[in-house]
């Protein structure tokens, strides 16, 4: 393997799961608040595809205004949860940034960026999607669960510039979720129909489920891997 993880800061600590085969893409996949990137990477090991690396950073450790300014895993600062709620702006892009840099490593370490897949939980979720439509490389697919737009009023001009306009979009959303009602995950669906063409965003809800995740929710998850990232 050519390249250095050092240049990339995130990289260099993040939990990765080599494939059990050659690999030709790369599924990146971004935990939620106050989490590692330990616990996605033992939930990707049950839905592990051969050919597909996961990688799985861990996000730096930031005071967070949400809870009052603990310090604690957090891609980018919260000050509420709701959908007008002031938002950390400079950090959302610094962050998007930092994922972005992963995306170059991997392509510069030949996997094509239509073979690699952006994800996330919560928080994760949301700087994915962000991450993904202010992106210039065109994307496999993007998975976004329990989540929501960050600087949604910014769109659609910030996404003027990205490669992603037309990829694939998997929203999952727990219809019992307290934290981010299911309610602003389908908001964030209907905001992305507005720039994106429909039948590229499948919005999924699974009754009963809180702020986190279920077998089917990650069932759906691999299916989409497995159709956006097919074996060459």
């Amino acid at each position: 393997m050519c390249g250095n993880n050092m240049s990339v800061p995130l990289l260099a600590e993040a939990v990765t799961l080599s494939g059990t085969e050659k690999e030709t893409a790369v599924v990146i996949f971004l935990h939620g608040l106050g989490d590692t990137g330990h616990g996605w990477a033992d939930a990707m090991t049950s839905i592990r595809v051969p050919y597909v690396k996961y990688i799985c950073p861990h996000a730096p450790r930031i005071p967070v205004t949400l809870n009052m300014k603990m310090t604690m895993p957090s891609w980018f600062d919260l000050m509420g949860l709701s959908p007008d709620a002031p938002e950390d702006e400079a950090g959302i892009k610094r962050a998007a940034e930092n994922i972005k840099a992963i995306i170059d490593h991997e392509v510069k370490n030949g996997i094509p960026s239509n073979r690699i897949i952006l994800g996330g939980f919560s928080q994760g979720g949301a700087l994915s999607l962000y991450t993904a439509l202010t992106c210039q490389q065109k994307l496999a697919g993007v998975v976004g669960l329990s989540c929501w737009l960050p600087l949604h009023k910014s769109f659609p001009q910030s996404a003027s510039g990205s490669g992603n306009k037309e990829t694939p979009i998997l929203q999952c959303h727990g219809e019992s979720d307290s934290m981010i009602p299911v309610q602003f995950g389908a908001l964030t669906a209907e905001k992305l129909k507005t720039f994106i063409p429909p039948g590229k965003i499948t919005f999924r809800t699974y009754p009963g489920l809180t702020h986190s995740s279920c077998p089917q929710e990650m069932l759906a998850v691999k299916e989409f891997i497995e159709k956006q990232l097919p074996r060459i």
